[in-house]
């Protein structure tokens, strides 16, 4: 130790950790996975609540206990079902270089979105995300943004090439997904911080078995049954004032 209260030695220069420093145990992956899922990736996805906005104009959430039901409901039965073994396919197809795998379930995804919105949501994500992969010179990102992309399609990319874990991989969008989604409650039931805080702290408790569902739905399995949010967001294309876009 010096007169300054650093320590000595050529590892305190470099800034490399020495023989007796405890190691990172998330590594490279971990922090990956953390730029991936931060609000500060510029990829735009404050800007839509999935239905949510005219869900609260029609009174069908009206509160903290509304708004935890209806994100509940979308975690596992639509997010859960649809997005995550979907998303658990396209990072392995990446993984594996199958274009033909790679182009069926981004269709297939793209398929599902029941509206409009939904859809244009979906390819607007997508395509800011890869723009960002390209930025960052991740191989397969400059191919991949030539075709209508979800945002699965660009997570899984990513997940692969950084090798970040498929439950982790799919524990990450789920957790980006009902970020923006609490925030979204927020602004418009509105709610408090500490109501954000106790939704968050609800979804994370169910989380686990969500994703655990998703690693093993069988392809038939597949899909989404979440009927209100579909006529939400029908609805929401001809909403009178609208602060988001979906």
């Amino acid at each position: 130790m010096n007169a300054a209260g650093a320590p000595d030695g050529a590892a305190a220069a470099t800034g490399e950790p020495s023989a007796a420093a405890p190691v990172f145990a998330g590594g490279a992956a971990l922090l990956h996975l953390l730029h991936l899922v931060s609000p500060a990736l510029p990829v735009g996805a404050y800007a839509y609540s999935q239905g949510l906005e005219f869900a609260i104009e029609a009174r069908w959430v009206r509160d903290e206990a509304g708004a935890a039901a209806w994100l509940h409901g979308l975690a596992g039965n639509a997010l859960g079902t649809l997005d995550l073994p979907v998303l658990l396919r396209l990072r392995r197809a990446w993984a594996a270089g199958d274009a033909t795998a790679l182009e069926y379930w981004n269709g297939r995804l793209l398929a599902a979105r029941e509206t409009a919105e939904l859809r244009a949501e979906d390819r607007h994500l997508g395509q800011a995300l890869l723009r960002i992969l390209v930025a960052l010179d991740v191989p397969g990102a400059a191919t991949a943004a030539g075709a209508p992309p979800s945002f699965a399609l660009a997570f899984g990319l990513a997940g692969a090439q950084w090798r970040i874990g498929e439950p982790e991989l799919l524990g990450g969008y789920l957790w980006s997904w009902a970020e923006n989604q609490v925030l979204a409650a927020l602004k418009l039931v509105p709610l408090g911080q500490s109501a954000g805080q106790r939704l968050l702290h609800g979804l994370i408790g169910v989380m686990p078995a969500v994703v655990a569902r998703a690693m093993i739905l069988a392809d038939a399995d597949i899909g989404s049954s979440a009927v209100a949010q579909a006529l939400a967001s029908a609805l929401h294309e001809t909403q009178y004032t609208r602060l988001f876009r979906s």
